[in-house]
């Protein structure tokens, strides 16, 4: 061994999320937490009113924004979007047309 050592450098590590400009930073939490506060949130928030089409709301919240970004990840190429999704092409279809996502 010679008289220098080297030593040995350790890294921390940290947990990530994303911030609001969809980069990932410090502590994030998994998506059904974030949906399980955003909904307490609502909830809350009614003032004794009851909810109504609380399912459709909740799947056109994250069904939108998840299209927008496999096809931004495919570069548009649907029959890859549609694979990656695990569903077939002819429902993507069908549902970018539903979000008016087709001429992305």
């Amino acid at each position: 061994m010679t008289a220098t050592s080297t030593k040995k450098t350790t890294r921390k590590r940290t947990k990530r999320s994303a911030t609001s400009n969809g980069q990932f930073g410090i502590k994030s939490k998994p998506l059904s937490s974030l949906t399980d506060e955003c909904l307490r949130s609502y909830f809350a928030n009614l003032n004794g009113h009851r909810p109504g089409d609380l399912y459709q709301l909740v799947i056109g919240e994250v069904e939108r924004p998840l299209l927008t970004a496999v096809l931004a990840y495919t570069k548009g190429n649907q029959s890859e979007a549609a694979e990656i999704l695990g569903i077939n092409r002819g429902t993507l279809r069908s549902k970018l047309k539903a979000y008016h996502l087709q001429g992305r």
